[in-house]
């Protein structure tokens, strides 16, 4: 084949993927059209029916083509969500009247951070401009907003591979901010150098301890290198390129290493393959989520110290019929052996079930607050 002919074979698949852009975008300008109807009917988002009806079909219509049903279930599973978040976002700004159009935002890092990443991922799907304000710890990005300095605050509360971050837990148990979204963040770490070199010539590597902790299996291949911890990932990447030495790399995201001049050596080495980093938006006031779409609220809890105080709050959650996505217990500050409990529940804390349910937890509790109701982001498989 020459080289004409396959520049003209690209150049034919290039048109398609325009073409296909082009297509998603109409979904989208549908999806709008379709929210303001279910908003006047008072119908809920999600139609997981009509999902399932939806992905039979392009099931069989793939079988025509020999494409595989893995891959049509996969893609369309991110096209669905993507309408649904999408029309989550108009019920919240109808719900809340929300016609702010900027925000600013606090988060962990300088610019590059996983956290500045989530940051604007958030702040592209909900206002026109971001004013970023980083900052150096967890306790500093709570006070932010506390303080009134910034609207929000964005946090990294769990990792799929490293588990909470406990930090920011313990922070929870002290904030009157309440949660009011989240966002689900991919995560590729990446090894990041000044320019080009050879993996085997690094001898120092610096980044936010999670990292580290989430590519154990990599970093055992090399046991020579110096590892050292910065308060964020972005810190890190700054470091390096102000040392500018072959010797010296950052593992971080590919994107905030670009942001400082840095070159990919490796990347996609996590323990895990799925590496999801889960975040919380925080703000001084609570906001109302629509009856309409997916939420979760999520409570903090103390039970009594007596044998099976735990089962019996949970039992309650069964009685309603509530769902628990996450359960985690902290240390309670200045009372040695006692436990807080942070509770992500599935339903919106207007409703029927979790009023009751709430009402007969705080009456076999010692303590009983809730921390927020959001529109949840982990929306459920269509199979």
């Amino acid at each position: 084949m020459t080289t004409m002919q396959l520049k003209k074979l690209t150049d034919s698949m290039d048109e398609l993927d325009k073409s296909l852009l082009k297509l998603l975008a109409e979904r989208n300008h549908l999806a709008i059209d379709i929210i303001q109807t279910k908003i006047a009917a008072n119908l809920p988002v999600r139609d997981t029916e009509h999902e399932h009806q939806l992905l039979n079909m392009l099931l069989c219509e793939g079988k025509k083509y020999h494409l595989d049903e893995l891959y049509i279930t996969r893609l369309y599973q991110i096209i669905i969500e993507d309408g649904v978040l999408t029309q989550q976002k108009m019920l919240q700004k109808h719900l809340n009247a929300n016609t702010q159009k900027t925000a600013k935002f606090a988060f962990l890092g300088p610019r590059g951070s996983y956290s500045h990443l989530a940051t604007r991922r958030y702040a592209d799907m909900h206002f026109d401009q971001l004013i970023e304000c980083g900052c150096r710890s967890f306790a500093e990005i709570f006070q932010q907003a506390e303080d009134g300095l910034v609207d929000y605050s964005i946090v990294p509360v769990e990792n799929s591979s490293s588990g909470s971050i406990n930090e920011v837990y313990d922070l929870l148990q002290k904030t009157n901010l309440h949660i009011i979204g989240e966002l689900a963040l991919p995560i590729d770490h990446c090894i990041l150098a000044a320019g080009d070199t050879d993996l085997s010539h690094i001898d120092t590597v610096y980044s936010h301890p999670q990292p580290f902790q989430q590519c154990t299996q990599f970093l055992a291949k090399y046991t020579h290198w110096k590892i050292i911890y910065c308060d964020s990932t972005s810190s890190a990447m700054e470091m390096v390129a102000n040392i500018n030495q072959p010797n010296v790399a950052a593992m971080g995201n590919k994107a905030g290493g670009e942001l400082y001049g840095l070159k990919v050596l490796a990347h996609n080495f996590a323990d895990q393959k799925e590496n999801i980093t889960r975040f919380i938006v925080l703000a001084r006031k609570p906001i109302d989520v629509s009856r309409q779409i997916p939420a979760k609220t999520t409570i903090l809890m103390k039970t009594g110290q007596q044998s099976g105080a735990l089962v019996d709050a949970l039992l309650i959650l069964r009685k309603h019929n509530i769902a628990m996505t996450k359960l985690e217990s902290r240390p309670i500050h200045g009372n040695p052996w006692e436990e807080m409990f942070y509770v992500d529940l599935q339903g919106n804390l207007s409703s029927v079930d979790m009023q009751a349910a709430l009402k007969e937890l705080s009456a076999i509790t010692l303590f009983l607050k809730v921390l927020g109701c959001y529109p949840s982001v982990s929306l459920l498989p269509m199979i």
